[in-house]
């Protein structure tokens, strides 16, 4: 043996015994023939009664109905620590979000503003528009049949239908974004009278995959992404930058993860920021992505635990969703899956987009519709890193289940790109492909009109929104200069036509040659004193 190879047996060596001690588990666990993964988070107690869970798309409830219980504290790291009653203090509720001022106009139509004037959700024609940060919409419809149909501003979002499997209720959902069609499932879920979509996996892998995918490799892995180049990456590459190389598969998932959540928020609004200046925020931190990486782990761990009762088993979602992160008494962080203006312990509301990075505290009360969060990570300059914010318990779901869904989706991009570009083979029993589960195998098949459907509701709200809105009182009278539609600025104008059009902005971020002018909805960007760019 030469004294290189001899150095990096050495080093190996240590890496395993190192991680062996901070998991808690035999060093044989970590070794490549034995890719048993270390034991999974039990399912939380069953309760005495469950409450009954909500339709789908149904408004929340205005009782509340006692949730799981959730008692024993998970090894979701599989530290080997024995379960513990969970009994978090009680904190102060998080402070309630900014009043809501309702003006009602004809046809039944309601419009939504906070303390500011600005519009956060409009109710007409049977829909709900729910209003963002830089003018990120979300349509909610349910048809005459049940079905619910969301989209966005960009006609992308799903259609979703219920249906039962041995008495349990699920949601097969039909999605379409960025030209792709999928499908995902959902067992609905009552967490303290907010009703929740909690994912259920379509398929498992085999229990040696699921080790395969926890544990550390032998060897870091320097794997090649191909990003360079790519519109997505040459706009978000200040902020979000690949590991140098890999010591894990659970580290290959996280900038898996959090590259899918860039790549398809760039893909949405490629048109609009095709020709905007990129933004120079924060980078993402080393530490940052170690949690998120930590998460990651946890998730595999659930669906091994979930996995091993089979495909004919029903996942209990006060086990597998929010529930349990609440009350499992640890730090969690959550990846943000869609625009969102959340109410600020500042005052006010500030937005946050896709890929923006939140931690959550042990200590939420367990009757709060909403947690108390950091903001670990920023791309924008509203809701700056460190902000305080509260966050609705159903976006929280929400993200979890984005973060499940892409994972699952990452898992299948590992299993059939093992053995090459640097990653190791799994062993022979990891490679079996999925198997589909028995409640996915009787879901309604998928509305074959869905891209269309979608595309119509959305040029629909477009409509009706506005005449809402203007019915109201319309939104410059009501929502103040920053409320002006972001199509009335063009590239080259100056920072006093663009003042003329919106006001004067809340904020200024002064970078020399380049200032950034932050509305409520849009930041614009100014280099020499013309607009170079709109996000």
């Amino acid at each position: 043996m030469s004294t290189l190879e001899f150095r990096n047996a050495v080093l190996r060596t240590s890496m395993k015994v190192a991680l062996a001690a901070l998991l808690g588990v035999p060093l044989t666990v970590l070794h490549a023939d034995n890719p048993k993964p270390v034991a999974p988070p039990k399912p939380a107690a069953k309760p005495a009664a469950t409450a009954k869970p909500a339709a789908a798309g149904a408004k929340p409830a205005t009782s509340r109905a006692k949730p799981t219980t959730i008692g024993a504290k998970p090894t979701t790291t599989g530290t080997g620590t024995k379960p513990i009653v969970a009994k978090p203090t009680a904190p102060k509720p998080p402070p309630k979000p900014t009043l809501d001022h309702v003006t009602h106009g004809p046809g039944n139509s309601d419009v939504h503003r906070d303390n500011g004037g600005h519009v956060t959700l409009v109710h007409t024609h049977g829909m709900d528009i729910h209003h963002g940060p830089g003018g990120a919409r979300t349509i909610v419809r349910t048809r005459p049949d049940g079905a619910v149909v969301v989209s966005n501003r960009y006609g992308h979002g799903y259609i979703g239908h219920s249906y039962r499997y041995h008495g349990v209720e699920y949601v097969h959902r039909t999605y379409y974004y960025n030209g792709r069609v999928y499908g995902g499932f959902y067992r609905p879920y009552a967490y303290w009278g907010v009703p929740l979509n909690v994912y259920a996996p379509g398929f498992y892998y085999a229990p040696a995959f699921y080790g395969w995918a926890y544990n550390p490799w032998l060897a870091p892995v320097a794997y090649p992404w191909g990003w360079a180049g790519n519109p997505w990456y040459a706009y978000y590459g200040v902020y979000f930058t690949p590991y140098p190389v890999y010591a894990s598969p659970a580290l290959w998932l996280t900038d898996y993860y959090v590259a899918q959540t860039l790549q398809a928020a760039y893909a949405e609004r490629a048109a609009e920021l095709a020709n905007a200046q990129a933004q120079a925020p924060a980078p993402m931190t080393p530490d940052v992505k170690n949690a998120i990486a930590d998460e990651v782990r946890r998730q595999i761990a659930l669906e091994n635990s979930e996995a091993a009762a089979g495909t004919q088993a029903s996942p209990d979602p006060g086990s597998s969703g929010i529930a349990r992160i609440l009350g499992d008494n640890s730090m969690h962080v959550f990846v943000v899956s869609t625009p969102l203006d959340l109410p600020s312990n500042a005052g006010g509301t500030c937005g946050v987009t896709e890929g923006d990075v939140l931690q959550l505290n042990p200590g939420t009360p367990p009757n709060s519709p909403a947690a108390n969060m950091i903001v670990t990570a920023s791309k924008g300059q509203d809701c700056l890193k460190g902000t305080s914010v509260q966050v609705g318990i159903s976006d929280l779901q929400d993200m979890q289940n984005h973060m499940r869904e892409t994972i699952d989706q990452g898992l299948g991009d590992l299993q059939a790109k093992q053995g090459q570009n640097g990653i190791p083979p799994a062993p022979r029993s990891a490679v079996a492909p999925p198997v589909q589960t028995a409640f996915a195998a009787i879901a309604p098949p998928p509305d074959p009109n869905n891209r269309a459907e979608l595309s119509d509701q959305t040029k629909e709200a477009d409509l009706a929104d506005r005449e809402a809105v203007s019915d109201s009182g319309g939104a410059n009278a009501a929502a103040g200069p920053d409320a002006a539609a972001p199509k009335n600025v063009g590239m080259g104008q100056t920072t006093d036509e663009v003042v003329a059009l919106l006001g004067q902005p809340k904020d200024i971020v002064d970078m020399g040659a380049k200032k950034i002018y932050v509305y409520k909805d849009l930041k614009i960007t100014f280099t020499g004193g013309k607009v170079s760019g709109a996000q």
